[in-house]
């Protein structure tokens, strides 16, 4: 910056401040120069004691200026500048004019050609600071009233917006809360889905501590050095950041240990933490957390921020990283011929359930039953891909191969809830575990069959004969959803009470197109939900259940 440059604005500047304070004899035009040209500089003069917003245009720079009180001899000063995205280059100027021209000037010699500059009044202009980067940075120093300050800031990459905050009183509290002497955060304990972090106390925590919380920022992309850094990235990555849920925390917005999740939609609260860009806690003054629900094997960065309630101010610890550690590799159970056996799939966790078999015969079969909620088969031999499909009722699948081929099977539910599936692998298709099914495992009701006391259902059956028992449960309307949703699809007649069995009965029929049986239930109660379940025993003594049918006898007849 030139000389001039720095010298003409100040000395307008000052020739405005002063034909502002000192009453002397001029004319209307006179004083209307005058008078526009405080109130324009007055624009650029930085609030003492208020936090201003700064927005600067790639490679313009932007100055703002400030004087002290008149009268006051000499006094500390504090100006703190806030990046809030790329870094910045910024600036502070004194100049110092001479007593003798501060003199003239205070005579009433007020003529605008040599108020403008026009006379080179003894003036001495110096940088006094200078810094260039991201970080949240603070001067402090000491002004008199005869020196003229001015604060130059420039952004070289982009278009960008910063706070800067100038206060002259030292000795009523501060704006932005305090740091302890070691703003460093500590990771004390690292699992597969969580880290323990810790950091020390501020100063402001026990000295106001109703007004004061500590928010933790979890990402994985990298530190944020300020709230205002964060929220900036935010907003540029194209997320919608409604202004009444802004990343500077208000105590009306969060309650202690809520969340902040940053979807790829818009920002919520949530009490639980779950999936997101950005993840924000508020836990009060505690300063010792677990993060919770982090993904396994993953760097997270972690930031700390100090917040003042009453004024949304923040200040932002040393940020620290850390990884998750690996998940450990799930147990695989072998599967061994003809046998069956049960697993319970995590929905929650959305973990794979691992099984391996290693072939004795070229052909072999692997069955599936679903028993409970909704699941995903993915089979694999020698490391490629043979089968992956969801599974509903009893699947199977015929595979060749060569001998001491190794099959792996994977399974995981496909819902939220749990889910359970029975599996087999056999190379017997002679002697199956399972009966042969029909084409559907519906059961069909006749509406025009319904009476107040009976109720007409059919079934599908096979070429094969085989055994197929009908029981009944009375539900109320209220537990049809809940009866349905919580059965499971693979227990058997055991479980059944003794009184709620109807009957049992052998039939099949070469011709498919006429294996179809019919069964009249009676003796039911009228206007009453009845749920019916018809079983399917094989060879194996294995039972297969039909689809429950809910139906409702006539409430007059």
């Amino acid at each position: 910056m030139s000389w001039f440059c720095f010298y003409l604005p100040l000395h307008l500047l000052m020739a405005a401040c002063l034909c502002h304070s000192i009453k002397a004899p001029t004319t209307s035009s006179q004083q209307s120069f005058k008078t526009d040209l405080f109130n324009f500089y007055h624009s650029l003069i930085l609030a003492d004691g208020k936090e201003t917003t700064v927005h600067l245009l790639k490679d313009i720079p932007k100055r703002y200026y400030f004087v002290l009180e008149e009268g006051r001899a000499l006094a500390p000063f504090t100006i703190t500048v806030t990046p809030c995205d790329v870094p910045i280059e910024w600036s502070i100027l004194v100049h110092k004019a001479s007593a003798s021209f501060l003199g003239k000037a205070a005579q009433g010699d007020h003529d605008t050609q040599e108020v403008s500059g026009s006379q080179k009044a003894p003036s001495m202009v110096s940088t006094i600071f200078n810094y260039k980067g991201n970080s949240v940075e603070t001067y402090m120093g000491m002004s008199s009233h005869s020196a003229l300050y001015m604060l130059e800031f420039l952004s070289t990459e982009r278009d960008t917006h910063i706070t800067v905050y100038l206060t002259t009183d030292t000795t009523s509290g501060h704006l932005y809360p305090e740091l302890p002497m070691d703003p460093r955060i500590d990771v004390i304990g690292i699992g597969h889905t969580t880290v323990t972090l810790t950091w020390k106390h501020s100063p402001s925590v026990l000295q106001h501590r109703e007004n004061i919380q500590y928010c933790l920022l979890v990402n994985e992309k990298h530190n944020y050095k300020s709230l205002c850094a964060a929220e900036t990235a935010i907003r540029s990555s194209g997320m919608k950041l409604p202004p009444t849920l802004a990343l500077s925390l208000s105590p009306y917005l969060l309650e202690p240990q809520q969340v902040m999740i940053l979807s790829n939609s818009e920002l919520s609260i949530i009490n639980k933490a779950s999936s997101g860009e950005v993840r924000q806690i508020c836990m009060g003054t505690k300063n010792t957390y677990t993060v919770p629900n982090l993904g396994p094997s993953t760097q997270y960065y972690f930031d700390v921020f100090v917040v003042n309630l009453l004024t949304n101010a923040s200040a932002a610890y040393t940020g620290t990283f850390a990884r998750t550690l690996e998940e450990p590799e799930p147990k695989v159970m072998e599967l061994k011929d003809g046998k069956v056996i049960q697993v319970v799939l995590d929905g929650k966790k959305q973990k794979f359930y691992s099984l391996q078999y290693q072939a004795r015969h070229k052909k072999i079969q692997f069955t599936f039953q679903l028993c409970h909620g909704q699941a995903r088969v993915h089979i694999t031999k020698n490391g490629k891909t043979v089968a992956l499909e969801n599974i509903s009722g009893l699947r199977s699948f015929s595979l060749k191969g060569k001998l001491l081929d190794t099959y792996l099977v994977q399974l995981r539910s496909t819902e939220e809830s749990n889910s359970s599936v029975k599996v087999q692998v056999s190379p017997h298709f002679h002697k199956p575990l399972f009966p042969l099914l029909p084409e559907s495992l519906k059961i069909k009701s006749f509406s025009k069959l319904r009476t107040c006391n009976s109720v007409t259902i059919a079934w599908l059956g096979t070429q094969e004969e085989s055994k197929y028992c009908v029981y009944k449960k009375r539900i109320e309307e209220d537990q049809v959803w809940m009866e349905l949703r919580s059965m499971d699809r693979c227990s058997g007649p055991e479980s059944r009470h003794k009184s709620e069995k109807v009957l049992c009965k052998y039939f099949y029929d070469i011709n498919l197109q006429r294996a179809v049986t019919t069964e009249t239930i009676k003796g039911l109660d009228a206007g009453t939900l009845y749920l019916f379940d018809v079983y399917l025993f094989g060879p194996s003594g294995i039972p297969v259940r039909y689809h429950s049918k809910v139906v409702k006898t006539r409430k007059k007849c």
